[in-house]
């Protein structure tokens, strides 16, 4: 490439000045300095970019168009510098977010607010289609930050404790099993069992019913928490939710809810992040607003009402 952004400075300056003399020192050149770049320019290109009219130096058809296209590069470049400079300093850039199950997207933009107050030039950006696979996006560099329950130990990834949820049975109040405290595995072997994940990715499907060697009568997978809900209160099945994204329908008395097993199925919420990758400094923050904001989520008086 013949042409270089000292190039678009210069030509830009002489044809803005109306002349060498009065260009150079803008430049921070000598004017002889200038008139010989500019002539090893013309040269380079082929072409003249200026007609020189006595003191007056007018641009050619050739230096117009030029000089047209320096305005719009020189202003990007400038921007790109700008926002270059603020990313290294830590003041902006993108948050890439994805948590392992859709219906915990319903307590990220609670968070959003209070984030946007202090990292104003900060982007949260949910990457919806790494919800299956989180950490295999956050492997790949898609994500910054993956929320997982089931995360083992990996020397690849960094993981930071949130907070624990319990997952509970869901069942319409009119159901034979409502009423029960908890059910065991055997009692979901007749059942109509609605997922928002396949059975290979759910929590508890792997560590109830498949440990028990328990097959439920009829599966479902619904990726909708209110498709489920709606199913359910209806009659057409039962599901596996954490209790705190049913708590208003508990509450209402439209669904109930029992254990899973004697002492409860709960998992344990990490955010994980990629060791290798650099940290900004506003993921920290965001760590601990998710920290805080899912503690209150799970510990709300109606999320722990009985059920």
């Amino acid at each position: 490439m013949n042409l270089e952004v000292r190039h678009l400075r210069l030509v830009t300056a002489i044809a803005e000045e109306g002349g060498v003399t009065r260009a150079a020192p803008r430049l921070h050149l000598t004017q002889s300095a200038l008139s010989h770049q500019l002539a090893a320019l013309e040269e380079r290109l082929g072409t003249r970019l200026f007609l020189r009219l006595g003191r007056r130096m007018a641009l050619t058809p050739a230096g117009q168009r030029l000089v047209r296209s320096a305005a719009r590069l020189l202003e990007e470049l400038e921007r790109a510098e700008h926002e270059v400079t603020r990313l290294g300093a830590g003041r902006a850039g993108v948050l890439r977010l994805a948590t392992e199950g859709y219906t915990c997207y319903h307590w990220v933009p609670p968070l959003l607010r209070e984030f946007a107050v202090k990292w104003p030039a900060v982007e949260l950006r949910i990457v919806a289609d790494a919800t299956r696979r989180p950490l295999e996006a956050l492997q790949e560099g898609r994500l910054d930050l993956a929320v997982v329950s089931s995360a083992a130990r990996d020397r690849r990834f960094t993981l930071e404790p949130l907070f624990p949820d319990e997952l509970v049975a869901v069942m319409a109040p009119t159901h034979p099993l409502a009423g029960r405290p908890f059910l065991r595995p055997s009692d979901f072997a007749g059942e109509h069992l609605i997922l928002y994940t396949s059975p290979e990715e759910s929590t508890a499907f792997q560590r109830v019913l498949v440990p028990a060697k328990v097959t439920p009568r009829r599966l479902s997978e619904i990726q909708l928490t209110e498709a489920i809900v709606e199913m359910v209160k209806a009659g057409l099945g039962v599901s596996v939710l954490a209790r705190w994204s049913v708590a208003p329908q508990l509450a209402a008395g439209t669904l109930r809810a029992a254990r899973l097993g004697g002492r409860g199925l709960v998992r344990r919420w990490n955010a994980a992040t990629l060791r290798a990758a650099p940290r900004a400094p506003w993921l920290d923050d965001f760590v601990g607003l998710m920290r805080r904001g899912g503690s209150a989520l799970v510990a709300r008086p109606d999320a722990r009402r009985p059920s």
